[in-house]
């Protein structure tokens, strides 16, 4: 295995990361963003509310995309298991 091959190999396997996890961060992100816009309009000011609403947002979008991250992350380790046995048949 050259350089070349290995930064590859790394920045597939970076970009996957950022894909597979994007669901989700964007919906703590998006339920962080309710509450924090209802905190300012109700002037309640508690730390620790918005934890469980994103908590509970973060678990749902595992059970609605987590057999597509399963997948998803199969198909790829297939892959790189192909990938190595070609490269030491060589």
């Amino acid at each position: 295995m050259n350089e070349q091959q290995v930064l590859s190999l790394s920045g597939n396997a970076l970009l996957l990361i950022v894909l597979l996890s994007a669901p989700m961060l964007l919906s703590a992100l998006v339920v962080g963003l309710i509450i924090s816009i209802l905190q300012a309009t109700t002037q309640i000011q508690e730390q620790t509310l918005s934890f469980v609403p994103k908590i509970i947002a973060t678990f749902l979008s595992i059970l609605i995309c987590g057999t597509w991250i399963a997948s998803t992350l199969g198909s790829f380790t297939l892959k790189v298991f192909e990938y190595v046995a070609n490269i030491l048949k060589m």
